[in-house]
This record gives structure tokens, C-alpha cells and sequence, in this order.
């Protein structure tokens, strides 16, 4: 389970709103301040994220509590939002290639000749983007892509 602190801000039902603020990994790490994670952490700072969590400990308004999700769901909506769209990309600019020699018979001259290939991935990648957005859709009513409030924090 990946655990995160957080102060719920506002109610809805069964589940409640929750703000955190990332943490680094930097804290634990024996060249701390001395690499480029935690040269972009002072640039840009910690970013405070808002999650909506299904709150069966009933926590209230304004408590601190300790918010979780499990490995496997983060895993799979990893792969699913930086792997679909490379693989959109890479497989439509193949089948515009691909196409291209099909239906032409022949390779576009000079300058245009990437051109097939460039639509192609254009189009796989939108597509990709299109799937994501449905599998995004779909993946928040499975219990394993769940935010759960674990407990109350004191």
C-alpha cells in the first residue's frame, strides 16, 4: 500500500476530499540537496495535490489522516498513462508507414516522405488518448485504483 498524510477539506457522501502535499524521496537519501531531484524540488517546490477517498473511518472536515492506494492499482494506471500512449504513437506511425507503401505502391519524394508516418502516429497517438480517457473513466469504480482514508491522524 503507497501511504500518503493529507487534511480533508471538504465531504461528498461516502468519500471526502482530501489535500496532501507530495513528498520527496530526497528525505532519506545520503546525497540529499547534492542531485537534480531535489534541485527541481527548491525550484518548483512540493505540490499540493487534491484526492477524492472513499472515507469508511468517517473522518471529519479539517482532521488529518493517513490516505492509501495499492501498489497494483498504481502500477497498472502507470503503465496505462506512460506506456498506451508511446505505444499509439510508435504503432500508428508503423501503419501510416506501412500504408503509405499499400496504397501508393511507392515512398513519397523528398520532404514528404515521413509524411504518412508522421499522420499515422499522430492519429495512434490520439487514439491511445481517447482509450486512456475511457480506461481512466472505467479504472476509478475498481476497488484496486481506489484512494482509501486508512485512519485518523492525531
Amino acid at each position: 500500500m503507497i501511504e500518503e498524510q493529507g487534511i480533508i477539506i471538504a465531504l461528498d457522501g461516502e468519500f471526502a476530499e482530501v489535500r496532501t502535499q507530495r513528498r520527496s524521496a530526497c528525505g532519506g537519501c545520503v546525497a540529499n540537496g547534492a542531485c537534480g531531484t531535489s534541485l527541481i524540488e527548491r525550484l518548483f517546490g512540493r505540490r499540493v495535490t487534491q484526492l477524492r477517498a472513499l472515507n469508511e473511518v468517517r473522518a471529519g472536515v479539517g482532521e488529518r489522516v493517513l490516505v492509501g492506494i495499492s501498489e497494483a492499482g498504481l502500477l497498472s494506471a502507470a503503465l496505462a498513462v506512460y506506456l498506451v500512449p508511446i505505444l499509439g504513437l510508435v504503432l500508428g506511425a508503423l501503419v501510416g508507414t506501412w500504408m503509405n507503401g499499400l496504397l501508393l505502391n511507392r515512398s513519397l519524394d523528398g520532404s514528404m516522405a515521413d509524411l504518412p508516418s508522421v499522420i499515422g502516429g499522430l492519429i495512434g497517438f490520439l487514439l491511445a488518448l481517447l482509450w486512456l480517457r475511457g480506461y481512466s473513466a472505467g479504472s476509478s469504480k475498481r476497488p484496486e485504483h481506489q484512494v482509501v482514508i486508512l485512519q485518523r491522524l492525531h
